[in-house]
């Protein structure tokens, strides 16, 4: 299978379990969003720990010590990534999924802010449309909900910061995973050993059920995570922003349909502005991307036929 498709692939999957984590978070309760976060981060260093063992595969480990930039970017991937999973986990537990999947339906428009503003890109007039809508929803939606909506703003940068990270380390999915869980392990254990001698915890103390349900967690966080690096570093940054809509589409289906949080008038408008900025960022991308495919092909050389001797 050729890389691009398999990235493509690889993409869908951690995408759709993303958008399906807003059934699996309630489960976890009376965890609160803290010990669930920590408990994610040390079962997902057991789970992509035994990926490895599998695939015995140690020989990245001196490589990598020997890259100190690309460790300092995975390390500060981590810390991006650990306030994007404890605000999202305290979203859904808190009943607040239709405004998590706001911060991901955003997060395209993020992602292109930052490349004006980190990578000096030029957007072109339907970008700035699209934007401009974006930032039209964002303000229905502050005056819907009477406040900022810090949960979706707070998700979409954390985790557009996340992937711009990811795809400067080039690092393959379980090496990457590895080292970011590692630095995270100890401030997570610590967290609930504290728990524990506190009294605190919940694991092991409300039935093994939910101690399974725990240990689940750092599973179903390290595979879509996996797939998503396998993703990041084989597609380029355009089909990721394509692919991510999958996420917010499930996870609005799910405060809505399975929740059954509340959507006034204002907030279906602010939504539907969104959607329109997204269609328009879409429509401009695909567009693009088809002239520029144009232009690619017109300009490879002719390659000249050898001439046939007459019989």
């Amino acid at each position: 299978m050729p890389d691009v498709r398999r990235g493509v692939l690889f993409g869908v999957a951690a995408y759709t379990m993303w958008g399906l984590f807003p059934l699996y978070w309630p489960l976890l309760k009376p965890s609160g969003a803290v010990e669930i976060l920590a408990h994610r981060m040390v079962w997902s260093l057991v789970a992509v720990v035994a990926v490895l063992a599998v695939r015995r595969h140690w020989s990245w480990i001196r490589t990598m010590a020997r890259q100190p930039r690309k460790l300092g970017l995975l390390a500060l991937a981590a810390a991006i990534v650990t306030v994007n999973w404890g605000v999202y986990i305290y979203a859904v537990n808190a009943g607040h999924v239709v405004e998590s999947a706001l911060g991901y339906f955003i997060n395209p428009l993020v992602s292109v802010l930052f490349g004006v503003v980190l990578l000096r890109e030029r957007l072109r007039p339907l970008q700035w449309a699209a934007v401009g809508f974006g930032a039209l929803a964002v303000l229905v939606l502050t005056i819907d909900y009477g406040r900022l909506p810090w949960i979706a703003l707070t998700l979409a940068v954390s985790f557009g910061v996340y992937g711009l990270i990811k795809k400067q380390a080039n690092v393959g999915a379980a090496e990457s995973l590895t080292i970011e869980t590692l630095v995270l392990l100890l401030p997570a254990f610590g967290y609930l050993v504290y728990l524990e001698t506190a009294g605190q915890a919940t694991f092991g103390h409300t039935g093994s059920g939910h101690a399974a349900l725990l240990v689940g967690a750092g599973i179903i966080t390290a595979v879509p995570l996996l797939c998503f690096t396998a993703a990041a570093i084989r597609v380029p940054l355009s089909t990721l922003g394509l692919l991510q809509y999958i996420a917010p589409v499930l996870q609005f289906l799910c405060g809505v349909l399975v929740a059954k949080e509340t959507m006034p008038a204002s907030r279906w408008i602010g939504f539907s502005i969104v959607w329109l900025a997204l269609a328009v960022f879409t429509y401009d991308s695909i567009r693009t991307a088809r002239a520029t495919h144009l232009r690619n092909r017109e300009a490879r050389p002719v390659t000249a036929q050898p001439e046939r001797s007459a019989t």
